[in-house]
């Protein structure tokens, strides 16, 4: 990455020209970097990230002050926003097996949700994965993981979906298109301050 004045004769150009260079901006500094395109934008990596993301990014709104608040000196630190601060913490605990946190730092301290059975249910070229709750205490989320392959250990690259805990309400994940073949799912319920429970216990269906 190059950082640079006025890129492209603009105060402030942004964009890809012929595929190879892109002008951005990035904490107010304007740069330019090469246009790279991902080898397998489906790796489980990056779907495993992507998930957490997107949790994340719709569960920002619904914290309170005080959780937005504590976030405060992180993004002082990053010179951002206390939302890009909660997201980029939070995804790189994430790509190192560690739950999210709604407040920094985590107090690990909460009461983990009971969760019941977890279930399977075949339709067309589909899965519904549905795990129930069966007491909320401080449960924040439920981590969904699948593999082609039985007997697997949950990581952050074998993350498919993140649901969020509301309740006794179960948690549904509808997982589609899929091909026909054998399908491992597992999940782990991780609480409102960091705590990642142990796996539920492995279910599979096969879609023809």
């Amino acid at each position: 990455m190059v950082k640079v004045s006025g890129p492209a004769f603009s105060l402030d150009a942004s964009g890809t020209i012929g595929s190879t260079l892109v002008f951005s901006k990035w904490k107010g500094r304007n740069y330019i970097r090469s246009h790279v395109v991902p080898s397998n934008p489906k790796s489980g990596g990056q779907v495993g990230m992507r998930a957490m993301f997107a949790f994340l990014a719709k569960a920002w709104a619904t914290l309170s002050d005080a959780n937005q608040a504590t976030w405060e000196d992180r993004a002082a630190q990053l010179i951002a926003s206390e939302f890009n601060a909660f997201m980029s913490y939070n995804q790189f605990r994430w790509r190192n097996f560690t739950a999210p946190s709604k407040e920094d730092p985590a107090a690990v301290a909460s009461t983990p949700a009971v969760v019941g059975a977890l279930s399977l249910t075949l339709g067309v070229r589909s899965i519904t994965v549905t795990q129930a709750i069966t007491t909320a205490n401080d449960g924040w989320g439920i981590c969904i993981f699948r593999s082609p392959t039985g007997t697997f250990t949950p990581t952050f690259d074998k993350l498919i979906a993140v649901g969020t805990i509301s309740g006794t309400d179960n948690v549904v994940h509808v997982d589609s298109p899929l091909d026909p073949g054998a399908y491992y799912y597992d999940t782990c319920e991780f609480t409102d301050d960091g705590q990642l429970s142990a796996e539920t216990g492995e279910e599979t269906e096969t879609v023809v």
